[in-house]
């Protein structure tokens, strides 16, 4: 499991920089570039529904990754130890970036 850091006070998983989802989704398949990522797994929290899954937020989870070109993903998975995921007044998963990506 990753440790996560996340700064999106605007998703409603988001609990103290922690995510109570359990498990999220960077995307960005062809992204070489930080601001090409996402995280697929933001819900604005104006949408309303439950505030979270887990009901707990935790500083681990596991990460599903889409971009190709990222170091840290091993088939779809990251293997990061921490990554960040940022993007404070986002609205939607585009406004959100994977902090940690780097490069091939």
């Amino acid at each position: 499991m990753t440790q996560l850091d996340c700064t999106v006070s605007s998703c409603m998983y988001n609990k103290e920089n922690y995510c109570s989802k359990g498990d999220i989704m960077v995307g960005g398949r062809n992204a070489s570039h930080i601001s090409e990522t996402c995280c697929e797994s933001f819900r604005d929290k104006k949408d309303g529904g439950a505030s979270n899954s887990t009901a707990h937020p935790s500083p681990t989870i596991d990460v599903d990754c889409e971009a190709e070109k990222c170091r840290y993903n091993d088939n779809c998975k990251c293997q990061a130890g921490h990554i960040g995921i940022s993007g404070s007044q986002a609205c939607t998963c585009q406004e959100t970036e994977c902090t940690s990506f780097c490069c091939k």
